[in-house]
């Protein structure tokens, strides 16, 4: 059984916790041990915890901190680990350091974005490339940017992030969230349950709405879902454009599968996007899906898979157009919400990718 110890930054309650959480459900019992280690803790820290998952802190300052290479190899001896897997560039570069000072480790770094790094960052990525052993990309934009950045593109590897079906079946019938916000059964209803952050696009979203009732009769509810330090303006935003009707925020939420199957339609106004969990589960639960044409969500929602609609981002009249199909064009969305079923079933499967990410753990190790 391979020792395997996911290493995070940060343990809070995003996409990346989503994905590591994921991976230990899945991958845990006759093919790996897992083990966690992290610099701040968070939600993460303490679902693993209850999953038995035995769990340290390592501080890590900065990206070349030696004291942390030295405190995480020796945690990896204590624990006698055999793949170090990471998620962020701190870490990554901490694990690759450590490897100095225990050399059975191997590292395996997944990276979670599609963004360019600076000059700087691609030269010491060239360097640190000669201690890597595979890298995960978990869209095909995402390994072209990774390649971009500096990495050899043959330790690349393609998986695609991914959900249980089965975690995400049943109907509406199972869900509060219209009689908790009093909404009528045939009310049309989206879901956006992004954090409030600058690259999520809200305020594009919701001016996005503004111009929806300017050219659509039919009545619906944007519920947006979620905290992060643009919740108030964007609250500020709603009220000033008059949308106080037509947009809800009811706050962070851990009952997501809940609020997938109260709604009608997932949207995400992404500026930054890999491979969003929010819009698998989503689709896994029976959504349509509207989503940014940014980053891997390409991968995800096109002609091919037939699930939904790519828009423009920062481009109010495109995402409104895409709403507005949903809203008039019952047929339209009936297909797409059997289309991302079938998608789900086809591409982003769990058992699919724990299987693939298994399989780079021991070609990481056959570099031996």
């Amino acid at each position: 059984m391979l020792k395997v110890l996911y290493l995070l930054n940060f343990a809070g309650k995003a996409g990346t916790e989503r994905y590591v959480e994921t991976l230990v459900h899945y991958l845990s019992g006759e093919r790996v041990q897992p083990f966690f280690a992290y610099h701040e803790g968070g939600l993460l820290v303490e679902r693993l915890e209850a999953m038995g998952v035995p769990c340290r802190r390592v501080e890590m300052r900065r990206r070349f901190d030696r004291k942390a290479a030295k405190a995480l190899a020796a945690l990896c001896a204590e624990w006698d680990i055999d793949v170090v897997h990471c998620h962020y560039l701190r870490e990554h570069y901490t694990a690759l350091l450590a490897k100095k000072y225990n050399p059975k480790i191997r590292v395996v770094y997944t990276n979670h974005f599609v963004l360019a790094n600076d000059a700087v960052t691609r030269f010491t990525n060239r360097i640190m490339d000669k201690r890597q052993d595979q890298m995960i990309a978990v869209c095909n934009k995402g390994k072209e940017q990774l390649i971009a950045n500096g990495w050899s593109g043959e330790r690349i590897q393609v998986i695609f992030n991914a959900v249980d079906m089965e975690a995400w079946a049943g109907d509406r019938q199972s869900s509060t969230l219209r009689s908790e916000l009093g909404l009528p059964e045939d009310r049309f209803v989206m879901l956006c349950a992004s954090r409030f952050a600058d690259d999520k696009g809200h305020k594009y979203l919701i001016n996005s709405i503004k111009r929806l009732t300017e050219i659509s009769d039919v009545p619906f509810t944007l519920v947006l879902a979620g905290d992060g330090p643009l919740l108030e303006p964007a609250k500020a935003q709603v009220k000033e454009l008059g949308l106080e009707e037509q947009v809800l925020f009811i706050g962070f939420r851990k009952d997501i599968k809940n609020l997938y199957k109260g709604s009608d339609l997932y949207v995400n106004s992404s500026q930054h996007e890999a491979l969003s969990f929010l819009i698998i589960e989503a689709m896994a639960a029976g959504l349509p899906v509207i989503a940014t044409d940014m980053g891997g969500n390409s991968d995800i929602v096109n002609d091919q898979a037939g699930c939904g609609l790519l828009v423009e981002y920062d481009n109010p009249d495109s995402m409104a157009g895409a709403m507005k199909r949903f809203l008039e064009e019952p047929d339209f969305a009936a297909q797409c919400r059997k289309r991302a079923l079938a998608t789900i079933a086809e591409k982003f499967e769990v058992h699919k990718m724990a299987q693939a990410t298994y399989a780079v753990y021991e070609k990481a190790l056959s570099s031996r």
